[in-house]
């Protein structure tokens, strides 16, 4: 199950990690939010240990929203060492069900 993230342990779940970090910015009320959430759940399954899913509710926490300039969900961050490397807007431009070879390799996974 994905981990809950907000503004106080944002720090230390994502940016301290030492995974990779896929972080979904969602809403409850996003119908696509809803869509995407059965292929968290299954990317979280098939790269259990070495790749670390996390949910950031963008209605309750508006530093983070600001901060990494979210404008709509859902919105998936890709963070390896604290850093943003990917940016996928929607679930059209997700690379679904699975993480393709060039993520794999970009993730170091």
């Amino acid at each position: 199950m994905a981990v809950k993230i907000s503004n106080e342990n944002f720090s230390q779940e994502v940016l301290n990690s030492e995974l990779p970090v896929l972080a979904d910015f969602y809403s409850d009320s996003c119908i696509p939010c809803k869509m995407l959430s059965p292929v968290l759940s299954q990317i979280e399954a098939d790269y259990k240990e070495r790749i670390k899913v996390v949910k950031i509710n963008i209605n309750f926490n508006d530093e983070l929203i600001k901060k990494y300039q979210v404008q709509s969900a859902p919105t998936l961050v890709f963070f390896i060492n604290g850093e943003e490397i990917e940016r996928f807007h929607g679930v059209v431009n997700f690379p679904i069900p699975r993480l393709n070879k060039t993520y794999e390799r970009k993730l170091q996974i």
